[in-house]
C-alpha cells in the first residue's frame, strides 16, 4: 500500500535505539523510551501562505530528522508502526557529517 501525505505533513520511520548501554547493560524494552529521531519516508507538497501559493517543505524523503516525544501520530501501515507528523514538529534534519566521530 502506498501512503501520499496532504499539505506540510510527513511520514516518519522511527530509528530505534540501542538495545545495549556502552558499559554492555541490555536494556529491556519496558524500559526503554520512544526514539525521537526518524528518517522521513514520505513527505507533502507544502503548506500555503496567505497568498494560497505552495510553500515547498525543507525536509525531504531520506532525511533523518529529531522531533519531539510527543509529537504526530501514531499509525500501523502494512504492519509497521509509523508517525505522521506536521513539519512544524520537527526540530532540525541530522546531518551525514555531524555523526562522523572525530578520531582522537
Amino acid at each position: 500500500m502506498t501512503f501520499r501525505p496532504l499539505h506540510d505533513r510527513i511520514l516518519v520511520r522511527r530509528i530505534e535505539a540501542e538495545e545495549k548501554t556502552a558499559g554492555g547493560i541490555i536494556i529491556p524494552d519496558t524500559a526503554k523510551e520512544k526514539p525521537m529521531e526518524g528518517e522521513v519516508i514520505a513527505a507533502g507538497p507544502g503548506g500555503r501562505d496567505d497568498k494560497g501559493q505552495v510553500q515547498p517543505l525543507d525536509v525531504k524523503v531520506g532525511d533523518r530528522i529529531l522531533f519531539g516525544k510527543w509529537s504526530g501520530t501514531e499509525i500501523r501501515l502494512d504492519g509497521e508502526d509509523l508517525l505522521i507528523m506536521k513539519e512544524s514538529d520537527v526540530m532540525g534534519i541530522i546531518e551525514a557529517a555531524a555523526s562522523l566521530k572525530k578520531a582522537a
